[in-house]
């Protein structure tokens, strides 16, 4: 029986280097390592990296293709695209345990040792020397590349109390204190926004991705340093903080760029995934299918908004965060109302407003409408884009003479007509209001087929505010809600000027 087809338990028994010997143990770097363990899930058909979405055509063979290269990796992207997440989940590769020589200071191989402390305890203790077993959620380091990162922190320097303690002069290498590069060994290290690391601390790592030497205060030292580099960046033309140099790029293995999803659905499988909600908000807010794609679809026209920077991307983060105002804006209604369970409706996309400003980054004529007016920009372009999913092409029905099926609805609008929908109110009162409008009730019965009965007045509701994007209604912001009416009308109105602010201008 080889040292790999040793059970769990049975590795855990073994506490000196003579132990670890007799069971055939050899060293194995850890590129070697990530490869054999991608090879055998591969085979295994299993899945290597869980809850990454929409990328397993795309990042994730590229992924895997530079695990197998044994290649450093640098995954560049713009924010909120699992950079990271894919980096920390690649330590499910690692062995669950390795051995390593106990008290030293770089996870010392056994049978491969770096450091002078851990030649100096084999070289007393022989066969007898103490081993540990090193977990692998233990061989994961991250650090975050800011401006005031030092070359001793990364590498090492000099410790002067070190060598007083131990009386030693400077010129000898133990009174070097190794930086979290070197106390990496054997194991995976991530920095994240390399971009951001001075070029000067950027030039420091040369040696160590190619000559496998570090240097420390006139020190050189040539230790082979084990260890799989994982980077993250921003695209260099984003960042304006700083830049990869280039010896450094061209040291590193692969760079894979990463991506936005693809699709609605992706999107909603990440939001559902990483939205934190309570087990009572879970039970008793229902969130239709309806304001899930809204809720994405607000991101999806936030990349494409000419108010947005495209450049600074629109992360992930923007739908999870909304999603989950979305449901404390329906849960704060039930709250107040008494209601068991409450549905979420068109209206309380408004409470996703503060999810929105803080995460895009406006160009000129952003900061010039405002970031909050941006905001309900993209909350009214989502709603166009999914209303054509639903109902037929307004634009397109503007020249039918006949067979117009907006045309009661317009036409009772047109008659001085007018509804307010607040987002407080009672399910009662709610449902009410939308059978007030003729038309409506047949517009949904119509085109959208097996719903509830709780789903139908959501998409009355979703009608109305479709027909107030594609100015076939006016709908003006209230305190508490929205009010629709005709639109030529609030145009004309110089009393609605005073009191609301008309979200169509």
């Amino acid at each position: 029986m080889s040292y790999f087809d040793l059970a769990q338990d049975e590795l855990l028994k073994i506490n000196t280097l003579g132990e670890l010997k007799k069971a055939g143990y050899q060293p194995r770097s850890i590129k070697d390592e990530l490869r054999a363990n991608l090879i055998a899930k591969l085979r295994n058909k299993e899945d290597v990296f869980e809850g990454i979405w929409g990328y397993e055509e795309t990042v994730i063979p590229e992924i895997e293709r530079a695990i197998l290269s044994r290649h450093n990796i640098n995954l560049l992207g713009l924010r909120g695209q699992a950079k990271t997440k894919i980096a920390r989940q690649m330590v499910k590769l690692l062995d669950p345990w390795i051995p390593v020589v106990a008290g030293s200071e770089m996870n010392d191989d056994p049978l491969q040792p770096l450091s002078r402390k851990a030649k100096d305890l084999i070289k007393e203790n022989g066969d007898e020397t103490p081993i540990f077993w090193l977990n692998r959620e233990d061989r994961y380091s991250e650090k975050l590349a800011t401006p005031d990162v030092s070359v001793a922190d990364l590498i090492g320097d000099v410790d002067p109390i070190k060598a007083a303690s131990l009386k030693l002069p400077y010129s000898d290498e133990r009174v070097i204190h190794f930086g979290i590069i070197p106390r990496s060994h054997r194991g995976i290290f991530v920095i994240n926004e390399l971009p951001d690391l001075q070029a000067r601390i950027q030039v420091s790592l040369f040696n160590i991705l190619q000559e496998g030497d570090i240097q420390i205060r006139g020190f050189k030292l040539r230790l082979p340093l084990d260890i799989q580099f994982v980077f993250t960046a921003n695209p260099e033309d984003y960042t304006n903080r700083g830049s990869i140099v280039t010896p450094l790029k061209d040291r590193i293995g692969s760079q894979i760029i990463t991506h936005y999803p693809k699709s609605i659905d992706i999107s909603k499988h990440i939001t559902a995934q990483e939205a934190k909600l309570s087990e009572d908000q879970q039970q008793n807010v229902v969130i239709p299918e309806l304001i899930k794609d809204l809720v994405e679809q607000v991101a999806v026209e936030a990349r494409q908004s000419e108010y947005v920077d495209v450049k600074s991307g629109v992360s992930a983060r923007l739908t999870i965060t909304a999603f989950e105002n979305l449901v404390s804006t329906a849960e704060l209604r039930r709250l107040k109302s008494g209601e068991d369970q409450v549905t979420a409706r068109i209206g309380d996309l408004s409470g996703i407003i503060p999810s929105i400003t803080g995460k895009v980054e406006l160009v000129y004529e952003g900061e010039q409408e405002g970031p909050g007016i941006v905001a309900q920009n993209l909350i009214g372009k989502a709603i166009r884009t999914q209303f054509t999913e639903y109902f037929p092409d307004p634009e397109q029905t503007r020249k039918l003479k006949e067979g117009n099926p907006y045309k009661s609805l317009t036409e009772w609008f047109g008659g001085g007509n007018k509804i307010d929908l607040l987002i407080n109110a009672s399910r009662k009162d709610y449902k009410e209001t939308l059978e007030k409008v003729p038309g409506l009730n047949k517009l949904i019965e119509d085109n959208i087929k097996d719903i509830s009965d709780i789903e139908k007045y959501l998409f009355m509701e979703f009608a109305l505010h479709g027909l107030a994007e594609y100015s076939m209604l006016s709908k003006k912001q209230l305190i508490g809600g929205h009010s629709f009416g005709d639109l030529l009308s609030s145009m004309f109105s110089i009393d609605d000027f005073d009191k609301f602010e008309d979200d169509d201008i």
